[in-house]
């Protein structure tokens, strides 16, 4: 066994539906603006712009029903509801028709995001990581494997808060197909497995309390429910 400088951490993981062994988690990337009702929203041209990303560590999973603390430094934390894909192998330029080979299986998840924070960096022309890959920022359900739930390219996808709806499209209006967005990405890195994309969310983000409880729902998958303590 290797012996480290310091103590070394666990490798986080996400449990698999129906399988006795979890799924683990190598980087999360995300696709910004992937649909273009979101994207108006946000005061950007949708017409099919490139494909943009930003990464949450790892360790920013929350397991699907555990509480999740809201973050500091921020009062204005928006909930963005994705569908989650999980990667079984990996590569570069991966093309089009290989792309679906490459998905172990789908979740649901959520990109936390600290809106006040992100628009003060975007105001001064800075990164905005730190709006996007802080702690607890990625809830996440169990990842529902392929042989369960087949190959997702339609289907609702829809967000509540304390019961009442907030987000709601179908994954067939990403401007990115999860094929599209698997090529583009695969060229930019290599990707591999163990990676996790969120693949966008649709319009109607607004700002969440402490206290609220969030439901998410992407046909076929798993609920995603969490609480903001």
């Amino acid at each position: 066994m290797t012996e480290f400088a310091i103590p070394s951490w666990d490798t986080p993981t996400i449990p698999v539906t129906d399988a006795g062994k979890p799924f683990p988690v190598r980087r999360i990337y995300c696709v910004g603006r992937n649909y273009a009702a979101h994207a108006r929203e946000m005061g950007h041209d949708p017409d099919r712009e490139p494909p943009f990303f930003f990464t949450k560590p790892a360790d920013a999973i929350v397991l699907n029903g555990v509480d999740t603390p809201y973050p500091v430094q921020t009062s204005n934390l928006h909930p963005e509801i994705e569908m989650v894909v999980a990667l079984a192998t990996g590569g570069t330029d991966i093309s089009l028709d290989k792309a679906n080979d490459c998905i172990f299986g789908y979740g649901v998840g959520l990109d936390l995001t600290r809106r006040d924070m992100q628009g003060v960096a975007k105001d001064m022309g800075r990164p905005w990581d730190m709006s996007k890959g802080f702690d607890y920022s990625a809830p996440v359900t169990n990842i529902t494997p392929v042989s369960q739930c087949g190959i997702i390219e339609a289907g609702r996808i829809s967000l509540t808060v304390n019961g009442k709806p907030r987000q709601e499209s179908d994954l067939n209006a990403m401007i990115w197909s999860v094929p599209e967005t698997i090529n583009y990405l695969s060229g930019l890195i290599e990707l591999k497995p163990g990676d996790l994309i969120f693949t966008g969310t649709p319009d109607g983000v607004a700002a969440i309390e402490r206290g609220d409880v969030l439901e998410g729902h992407v046909d076929g998958l798993e609920t995603l429910k969490i609480k903001m303590v």
